[in-house]
């Protein structure tokens, strides 16, 4: 029993762009229903007329039942009313697979040689003007599928993304070891370039994917370039790491002296001197260690240079051990009386004691004798003079290079 009406609906799968309803020469008041992200192109006599929706909609063909059959008696029971319905998928048929069939040739910016790469990705498609599609892609197909599509756009394809990848690699002079990092800008330089292309047969690109960059591994010169690429980026890593070791000797080195110097002051602190008090008895020590003419003239030198920490008590000290070695009793060293030296047979004064360097001329470092002024060479020993050391009039200290007394606080 013939139809009276039919109901016309999508019966494909996802993957599919445009599918076909299978019958055709529906009668009028046909219902054609069309779901969400989809539409329906219905064709009339050759003529694509009206662009359907979602929802449901009635057809008006033209061929009415019952009469239509008598119509047809005449054509040898062919309508005259030929219509048929195309369904065209609205969705975003996305992981559509594309490579490049050949090596791309290009001039590597960085280094100026010349190069092969490949390259494959991904993208998405979509109809979008569905009327467009089928009148340049689909034609009398019953059905146009992903595979298909691609397949009608690979040449063109191949053609722009190597000639793309190519100018965009120059034009921003990315290098080939740093691909990569740049896949993202790939990818959008292609996406423009291809988006116009698809957009004239009614496909709209949705997104364009750079997944992997193929390098010639296998080239030797490729490999010395990488070599060398690669090696720049170890010695300056190399020479920071160096950097960093040195400052953290550096570091190291000045707090084992801060700590060396804190500790030192905090010894002198706990047992009572000064730095300048401790040069002294270091150059009392030395003195007193010396060879010369008696112990008694180089213990005197010792006690005289004392004389700065004890004060009072290192110089009655010192006043009395130059009395002894003048040849004078306690008694008279007590006095404050300094003997008058005699003169020998070569018109030169006796040596004087070392308590009384108080006096003109100085006394010899090595062996502690009195030698007048003007002298550079002790007579007794050869050894070279030294000033004589500036000592406070107050407490006898030590002041060489001193504005102030460091034991009393006198100023000079």
């Amino acid at each position: 029993m013939a139809k009276l009406a039919e109901v016309i609906k999508y019966d494909g799968d996802n993957t599919a762009f445009v599918w076909k309803f299978p019958g055709e020469d529906f009668n009028s008041l046909s219902q054609l229903i069309v779901h969400e992200n989809q539409e329906a192109l219905f064709m009339m006599n050759g003529q694509a007329l009206d662009l359907f929706g979602p929802g449901r909609h009635t057809l008006e063909t033209e061929n009415i039942p019952l009469l239509g059959k008598l119509i047809n008696r005449v054509t040898g029971d062919v309508s005259p009313f030929h219509c048929e319905v195309y369904f065209i998928n609205k969705t975003e048929q996305m992981a559509l697979k594309w490579g490049t069939d050949s090596k791309v040739q290009f001039m590597e910016p960085t280094y100026g040689f010349p190069m092969e790469i490949g390259a494959c990705g991904e993208m998405s498609l979509r109809a979008e003007d569905s009327r467009r599609l089928c009148m340049k892609l689909v034609g009398t197909e019953s059905v146009l599928g992903r595979e298909q599509l691609v397949k009608y756009f690979r040449a063109f394809l191949m053609t722009r993304i190597k000639s793309c990848l190519a100018r965009t690699i120059r034009e921003q002079a990315l290098s080939i070891f740093e691909l990569d990092e740049h896949l993202e800008e790939l990818s959008d330089a292609l996406q423009k370039r291809l988006a116009p292309d698809f957009a004239e047969y009614g496909v709209a690109l949705e997104r364009f994917f750079v997944t992997t960059v193929m390098r010639p591994e296998e080239d030797e010169t490729y490999q010395r370039f990488k070599t060398l690429h690669f090696r720049q980026y170890a010695d300056v890593a190399e020479a920071r790491l160096n950097q960093q070791v040195d400052i953290i000797k550096q570091q190291t080195e000045a707090q084992k002296l801060i700590i060396e110097s804190q500790a030192l002051a905090q010894k002198r602190q706990q047992e009572g001197y000064t730095y300048a008090q401790e040069r002294s008895f270091d150059v009392a020590g030395a003195a007193a260690a010396n060879e010369g003419m008696g112990q008694y003239t180089n213990l005197g030198v010792g006690l005289a240079t004392m004389a700065g920490v004890g004060s009072s008590v290192g110089g009655m000290f010192q006043e009395a051990l130059a009395g002894t070695a003048a040849g004078q009793t306690p008694r008279q060293a007590g006095t404050g009386e300094m003997p008058q030296p005699p003169e020998t047979a070569g018109g030169f004064p006796a040596m004087e004691s070392p308590a009384s360097a108080q006096g003109a001329g100085t006394v010899c470092g090595q062996c502690g004798q009195r030698v007048p002024a003007g002298f550079k060479f002790c007579p007794e020993c050869g050894g070279k003079l030294q000033p004589a050391p500036a000592r406070c009039p107050k407490c006898g200290s030590d002041v060489t290079g001193f504005k102030f007394c460091p034991e009393c606080g006198e100023r000079l």
